[in-house]
């Protein structure tokens, strides 16, 4: 009886067990369809494969010619650094003094189209050019504006002398 009962029990577990691993087969293959759907929808172009194809070998040969071109630098480094040591004193001052000159003429170069951009910008506003358009100044007008500003400046200036007086005499 014992015996009937310990058949029965494999049987039922075997039978357990071929119904999950149906179970199993049926969800890999779902997953497996999935897949092939994904890669169905995500398949690249054929002009995405075609260049693909052409920038791959040309990276890969760009890539080596830069370590090819790193590996001569580091070797010219190896093989002057010992020049460079022994004429830095004539080395160091020597490329101070080129970028001095350098910065010098760079500097008086952009003075000078400082000037005259300037000069530029005066000419045209007396002549009656302000930003492409006539303003309307002829010189006789500037010549009055500049008096009036000048009698201005004088009147301020006589105001603040005896301001300044009236203020001493107080103290």
């Amino acid at each position: 009886m014992a015996d009937q009962s310990y058949r029965q029990d494999i049987y039922l577990r075997g039978s357990q067990s071929q119904g999950q691993g149906q179970d199993l087969q049926q969800r890999g293959q779902e997953a497996v369809q999935s897949f092939k759907h994904f890669l169905h929808e995500k398949a690249p172009s054929s002009s995405n494969v075609v260049a693909i194809a052409t920038v791959l070998p040309l990276g890969g040969f760009l890539l080596g010619l830069s370590g090819l071109a790193f590996i001569g630098s580091l070797i010219g480094l190896a093989i002057t650094t010992p020049l460079f040591i022994l004429f830095s004193p004539v080395i160091v001052p020597a490329v101070l003094t080129i970028g001095l000159v350098v910065l010098g003429f760079l500097v008086a170069g952009g003075f000078g189209i400082t000037a005259l951009s300037a000069f530029s910008w005066i000419i045209n506003y007396f002549r009656g050019y302000e930003a492409g358009h006539a303003v309307g100044m002829d010189m006789d007008h500037v010549s009055r504006w500049a008096h009036d500003k000048a009698g201005d400046m004088g009147h301020r200036v006589k105001e603040m002398g005896q301001s300044i007086t009236d203020r001493a005499r107080r103290e």
